[in-house]
């Protein structure tokens, strides 16, 4: 075994920067692919590394065109294989199938958890799984039942038995952990990869609020997949962190009696604009709008306004601008005046009012308005969003130009297929990996 100087441990491996010989980034390492010897008591091979190229495709790339990885960087030769990376029967995926994977010590037969997994380049230049990182299950202390984190220890893959195949529920903290700093759409492709049952284990562990994040960016088959498999308060908590436009596509893609049981447990106000998207037809501006944009008084100032946009959870389309109405506030609104761009409230003085730096030339559109004519009046003005109102000029949502996008790619855009080829890089004939 070679000194610990080569060892890599795969946990703190992912989301590490990948660069070509000249230096160039190609990408970022999301998994480690390790395929099972003859015997479980053989340590495995690592093949290759799965990693994310710009497109936010997962391509494979063999050990054997990496040429060092150190702290903050993987070096590779060679041109890669710009193929989509699809698991293989024989294949097993360190993030995914094997961190928080439970397995038994054979000097004592207890239980432990695998936090981490360590790799080793041999002498002969394969890699192999060598160490593992692991903790023994949280243990309950004193009168009040408080729970003592489990002791930790690095044990040789020999030291345990190694469930190959097992139908018991895998934990994801350390998956989950491993992709706390990414964007939703980064885990949703994630999760895409995965299987249902995986991913089922994933959203599980994930809170309310960041599994709300990540529906909205996966497709819908996958989403009702994962609502399927929820008790009903936890999905009511779900659909309530969605933004209004996302939960209705949602429980549009359900049955009138599925939809309407969860509506029902929902709060009132968060199933009234949810409902009121509903009533759309989903290739129009109504069936397209977001009920929550930035919506302010005449009097309220410029930088008041900036406030409201800098927040962290407005998207930046929506940040973008501005809506002015008179009261009421929230959708349907009173009178709608104008809207404001981002830009205007960056020249202007914190205590001017918006009312009078208001853009009254940006038309508003009805509900009824078809997807076809949303998009053109976006790209002919060259707008991030466009208001929407009603018959007596109250303004009832905004359409963002991601809304548009979302509805005018393929369904099945996140799933592109094998024979997508990225331009001026080589496709190498599929056979054996490793």
């Amino acid at each position: 075994m070679r000194g610990s100087a080569d060892r890599v441990f795969v946990a703190r491996l992912a989301t590490t920067a990948v660069f070509d010989p000249l230096g160039d980034q190609v990408g970022r390492v999301r998994d480690v692919v390790v395929v099972y010897r003859a015997t479980i008591r053989q340590q495995p091979k690592a093949i290759g590394l799965v990693v994310e190229v710009p497109g936010r495709r997962r391509v494979f790339v063999p050990m054997g065109r990496v040429t060092s990885i150190a702290p903050g960087a993987v070096i590779t030769t060679g041109l890669v294989n710009m193929r989509r990376f699809k698991q293989r029967t024989a294949e097993t995926l360190v993030m995914n199938d094997l961190l928080d994977r439970k397995v038994r010590l054979r000097s004592d037969g207890s239980t432990v958890k695998i936090e981490d997994v360590a790799i080793e380049q041999q002498r002969n230049r394969e890699w192999e799984v060598t160490r593992l990182f692991v903790r023994r299950a949280a243990e309950k202390t004193g009168a009040f039942g408080f729970r003592r984190r489990g002791e930790s220890m690095q044990v040789d893959w020999t030291d345990v038995d190694h469930p190959v195949d097992s139908t018991v529920d895998q934990e994801a903290t350390q998956l989950i952990a491993a992709y706390q700093d990414t964007k939703p759409a980064d885990l949703a492709d994630v999760l895409v990869d995965m299987t249902p049952k995986r991913r089922s284990e994933v959203a599980r562990e994930l809170d309310n609020d960041r599994l709300a994040d990540v529906l909205q960016e996966l497709p819908t088959d996958i989403s009702i997949e994962i609502m399927s498999a929820m008790q009903m308060d936890r999905a009511v908590d779900v659909l309530e962190e969605m933004d209004p436009d996302d939960a209705a596509d949602l429980l549009g893609e359900l049955s009138d009696e599925q939809a309407e049981v969860l509506l029902a447990a929902m709060e009132p106000d968060e199933a009234k604009d949810v409902r009121t998207l509903l009533s759309y037809d989903e290739d129009t501006a109504g069936g397209l709008m977001t009920t929550e944009p930035v919506i302010l008084s005449p009097e309220s100032t410029v930088a008041e306004a900036l406030a409201h946009v800098r927040r962290e959870e407005i998207d930046p389309a929506l940040a973008a601008a501005v809506f002015v109405c008179r009261q009421p506030l929230e959708p349907p609104t009173g009178k709608y005046l104008g809207l404001v761009h981002l830009q205007a409230l960056l020249r202007e003085p914190p205590h001017a009012p918006v009312g009078a730096i208001i853009d009254d030339e940006v038309e508003p559109l009805s509900p009824d308005t078809p997807l076809g004519e949303v998009t053109k009046i976006l790209a002919a003005y060259n707008l991030v969003s466009i208001p929407i109102t009603d018959e007596n000029d109250h303004l009832v949502g905004v359409v963002t130009v991601d809304d548009v996008l979302d509805e005018l790619l393929p369904d099945d855009w996140r799933r592109p297929s094998d024979d997508e080829l990225l331009k001026g890089d080589e496709l190498l004939k599929e056979g054996p990996r490793g």
